[in-house]
């Protein structure tokens, strides 16, 4: 479904009816008028923009608000052509798998026995509920983190907090230091928040050092293992919510390790 702020500045972006309905006000909000008006600007100056204007909301698109079952978050879309796609972490098939992505797929094939895809193209997560959010949705070519500053992050940061306040029992993977600062967004009674490192290799491997997952059971408080489905060795640690339910049977492994995931 088209995105209803009618001066959008490229008439194919699409949205995801659901989160077009949650997100409706923000829409309308000032910050998002200016992203709007400087992305016009840019296009008008000959600027090249990516994703394209059909994948700046290819997460929200894939990935319906009830649906999201864990939140990976992103910093900004990558810059160089024909990599970004509108997901986090995600380059199209055809495309170099990137540093990073390859480090996430050495510690599930370490941590699970995934086997390791021989593409990029992480759509089959997302559309079995992983929400591969970036915190800006454009940036421009060749020119890193150049629309961190024009308003992305007050749009995301409302995408987070909507998340956290009308869903309950969502996983967040906060990787690095820039996505770690976003706890603050979350309510860790309603959600199970795991932290580690950035998988980039800047980060001296240590996203590979230790399993997230493993790192995580000696930091929750108030325990009890749960069965897991899918596959994610057979048991995980998984904190208890105040209210006694359990947080959904959901961690990046469920997913990466189904049948429909592997090349």
């Amino acid at each position: 479904m088209a995105i209803g702020t009618k001066n959008f500045f490229m008439t194919d972006v699409r949205i995801e009816a659901s989160w077009k309905e949650v997100l409706k006000d923000e829409f309308e909000q000032p910050y998002f008028q200016e992203i709007v008006s400087f992305l016009k600007k840019e296009k008008a100056a000959g600027k090249v923009i990516y994703p394209p204007g059909g994948l700046i909301f290819h997460a929200f698109d894939s990935t319906p608000f009830q649906e999201v079952k864990v939140v990976v978050l992103g910093q900004d879309p990558y810059h160089n052509p024909g990599e970004a796609m509108g997901l986090c972490f995600s380059v199209p098939k055809g495309v170099r798998v990137p540093p990073s992505l390859q480090n996430i797929y050495k510690e599930l094939s370490t941590d699970v026995g995934a086997s390791i895809p021989n593409h990029g193209d992480l759509t089959k997560w997302a559309q079995q509920g992983v929400f591969l959010l970036n915190a800006m949705l454009t940036v421009e070519k060749n020119r890193a983190a150049s629309h961190q500053k024009i308003g992305w992050q007050l749009f995301t940061d409302a995408v987070i907090r909507k998340l956290s306040e009308q869903r309950e029992h969502l996983v967040f993977m906060l990787w690095g230091g820039f996505a770690r600062k976003k706890k603050e967004l979350i309510d860790g009674s309603r959600h199970l928040i795991l932290e580690a490192a950035h998988p980039s290799p800047l980060a001296g491997g240590a996203f590979l050092e230790v399993s997230t997952f493993l790192r995580q059971m000696n930091t929750c408080r108030h325990t009890e293992q749960v069965q897991l489905i899918g596959g994610l060795s057979s048991y995980l640690t998984a904190k208890t919510l105040r209210t006694q339910s359990k947080v959904g049977l959901c961690t990046l492994g469920n997913f990466i390790v189904l049948p429909s995931l592997r090349p």
